[in-house]
């Protein structure tokens, strides 16, 4: 039956409209601030759950997504283990073709490893290991990731397409010369040892063996720009928002395997200081990160318990431009900050 629901999700719903909510002006006067004193762009969805409320900052705006990729990689993970088509406790061997660079266990491991779905799954989710990512991805085949992704977001291709992440960096790198489509995970993760961007343009030349001067763009910065132009990996922050609702309000999976995503997503730990910073203590986030150059996003489902009952909101963050992780950082915390302060939350403190 979720098949069927899935199916007839994929005949491209458009996006629920907004209704705005009573603490829409608060919110916007405070993001105004922040990006006034932000080298750089906002975009903010926040979606109470069980709620026709919207509200959005450049929401339908195209954003680059980053790491938020894997949490349709990990909800179609976890359909397949809804429907006995996969087992958690399936082992996967890690290949030396598996590896990219990045955060996480996996690259530790050796090649002829076996790890687990579940292994896989909580390092993608909680520190976002890109080699986990791209095993589960092998396993799982991008057309049923990015099928999914659509189905959930409303709208029809207003999410992706989604691809492995290492292909991310063949098609940064293939941009400054074709030739780099066919290095492997190994090569970037040489690649990521050199200290500086320009380090990195001359190991590139040589590794590819063609002349400083033949690579098409003079910095990484036009690199990342002309990829993120591309739309690959993308979406708008109201459509991801629309996938953590369908996950948030059972609708992506069934109760137990709900359940299950969202306890791992609570165990993230790539973002304490992001949005999960300025929600304090009170507030449980489900969430996932994402980090690339000049990128930064941070989303999730925030659950407060109190008196009045339980209130669970969908939060899309993300900033744009500032090259300084730290300062990006501190301007998403700040967002969480501001949503705890006037938003769907703030009666509740």
């Amino acid at each position: 039956m979720r098949a069927l629901v899935l199916g007839l999700a994929l005949l491209v719903l458009p996006l629920p409209a907004m209704a705005e909510p009573a603490w829409s002006a608060r919110l916007e006067a405070k993001l105004a601030a922040l990006e006034a004193g932000f080298d750089g762009e906002l975009g903010v969805v926040v979606r109470p759950l069980g709620s026709d409320e919207r509200f959005g900052w450049r929401a339908d705006e195209s954003w680059y997504l980053a790491s938020l990729i894997k949490v349709p990689v990990a909800i179609e993970l976890m359909a397949r283990v809804e429907a006995g088509e996969a087992a958690l406790d399936e082992r996967l061997v890690l290949h030396e073709s598996d590896y990219v660079d990045g955060a996480g266990p996996t690259n530790w491991a050796p090649p002829g490893a076996e790890l687990t779905l579940h292994q896989l799954l909580v390092a993608m989710l909680t520190v976002s290991d890109n080699t986990a990512s791209d095993m589960l991805i092998r396993r799982l085949g991008l057309e049923a990731v990015n099928r999914r992704a659509q189905a959930l977001a409303p709208g029809g291709e207003s999410l992706g397409p989604i691809t492995s992440l290492v292909d991310v960096r063949r098609h940064v790198y293939g941009g400054l010369h074709p030739r780099a489509v066919s290095l492997s995970g190994l090569d970037f993760i040489e690649l990521r040892k050199r200290p500086s961007d320009a380090a990195r343009l001359d190991w590139l030349a040589r590794r590819l063996e063609v002349p400083h001067e033949a690579l098409r763009w003079r910095s990484l910065d036009d690199a990342f720009a002309a990829y993120y132009a591309t739309d690959l990996n993308s979406g708008r922050l109201d459509a991801f928002a629309e996938l953590l609702a369908a996950l948030g309000e059972g609708r992506a999976l069934g109760p137990a395997a709900t359940a299950r995503l969202l306890s791992v997503m609570e165990r993230t730990t790539s973002g304490e200081r992001r949005l999960k910073a300025g929600l304090g203590p009170g507030v449980r986030f489900a969430h996932k990160t994402g980090t690339q150059h000049r990128r930064s996003c941070d989303a999730g489902i925030a659950t407060l318990a109190d008196g009045a009952g339980s209130h669970r909101v969908a939060i899309v963050a993300c900033a744009r431009g500032e090259l300084n992780l730290a300062r990006n950082e501190q301007v998403l915390a700040a967002v969480g900050r501001a949503i705890r302060e006037v938003g769907p939350l703030a009666a509740s403190f």
